[in-house]
């Protein structure tokens, strides 16, 4: 429990100021960097950035904005949240992500999923109806590459490879790679069978209900006689000065989010009452520094995990609201989480 490590996660959502006036993408792209930057001031072990594409998220490329993160920071590492592998090219990735480790002097990661929105498979020329084979192969070729050897593979959805090197190679030989998952059996022992560490997006419920998933990870990992790997937890929150403080700000824009959303998907309106549950019995870690870190706490015991990862912003959340978060995750949240941790 003393080596756990913490971590912000951003999609990039396109924001309001604190008079309610739009920001630009351009400016939120500008603002995610400040926001790495306070994150490595405070010592935060990472941050991730997603990639979407759609009018509510301004980040469809993390990794440009991650090279320039690279330029302003020292130590915090650097990956994505999550990289859509199954409408992209896995050798493109591969040498996206090594460039940014050279330009971070060794601090990329790469988080790979099959994402939550499918709006880059028509966007980039992908069959909806190969949705599984896409991210097997792409996974499959990906495994290959990260050895940073001459690769000879071979699939149905593109044409072979043989014996052919793939550069940049990263200058410690290894590029960090995790596999997102939402929660499905096959997903976990995929992870385990490509040897890739895993990150859980626990975004509803009650985290507890994962323990199934942590479990069958390190049995599968037993099972194929593969090293145990670290599994890190992603979830939502925010944290103000008080509980109600930090309800009060983060509620109108959860909402908007969540009903906007949820109206693509067939979702009924939330409601004041569920989202107060996700607060109290769910995997909303939102409120006061100490209310925060009790639950935080809480989760990576029961759960056993190595990594948390904050998803600190919501749909319109002021720029200037999560730079207040983020300061107190860092100063205050962090620092407590770990006392807990070791007294017990």
């Amino acid at each position: 429990m003393a080596d756990v490590e913490f971590g912000l996660d951003t999609f990039g959502d396109v924001t309001v100021g604190l008079d309610e006036s739009p920001v630009s993408q351009a400016q939120v792209i500008r603002n995610v960097v400040a926001e790495a930057v306070l994150a490595d001031e405070l010592g935060i072990d990472f941050i991730g950035i997603g990639e979407h594409h759609r009018v509510d998220f301004a980040v469809s490329a993390p990794e440009v904005v991650l090279a320039g993160i690279a330029s302003v920071t020292k130590n915090i590492r650097l990956g994505s949240a999550v990289t859509v592998l199954s409408s992209d090219d896995p050798i493109r990735v591969y040498q996206r992500f090594a460039t940014v480790d050279a330009l971070s002097n060794g601090r990329a990661e790469v988080i790979l999923g099959r994402g939550s929105f499918t709006e880059s498979f028509p966007l980039f020329g992908f069959d909806l109806g190969q949705y599984e084979q896409l991210f097997e192969e792409k996974l499959d070729l990906f495994s290959q590459v990260i050895k940073e050897k001459p690769v000879t593979w071979a699939g149905e959805l593109r044409p072979p490879l043989m014996d052919k090197d793939i550069y940049p190679r990263t200058e410690g030989g290894h590029l960090k790679t995790w596999i997102g998952v939402g929660g499905s059996p096959e997903s976990v022992v995929r992870a385990a069978r490509y040897e890739l560490p895993l990150v859980l997006a626990i975004i509803g419920g009650d985290p507890a209900r994962f323990a199934p998933y942590v479990d069958l990870f390190h049995r599968a990992l037993a099972q194929l006689e593969k090293p145990d790997l670290p599994i890190a937890v992603h979830s939502p929150g925010f944290i103000a000065d008080t509980d109600q403080e930090a309800a009060e700000q983060y509620f109108e824009h959860h909402k908007a989010m969540r009903d906007r959303i949820g109206a693509e998907r067939g979702w009924g309106p939330s409601t004041r009452a569920e989202f107060d549950n996700e607060i109290a019995h769910g995997s909303l870690y939102l409120g006061s520094p100490e209310t925060v870190a009790r639950k935080l706490a809480n989760t990576i015991t029961t759960l056993g995990i190595q990594r948390f990862d904050l998803k600190y912003s919501a749909g319109t959340l002021p720029h200037e609201r999560m730079m207040k978060s983020i300061e107190l995750y860092g100063s205050k949240v962090v620092p407590m989480v770990k006392d807990m941790l070791n007294a017990g």
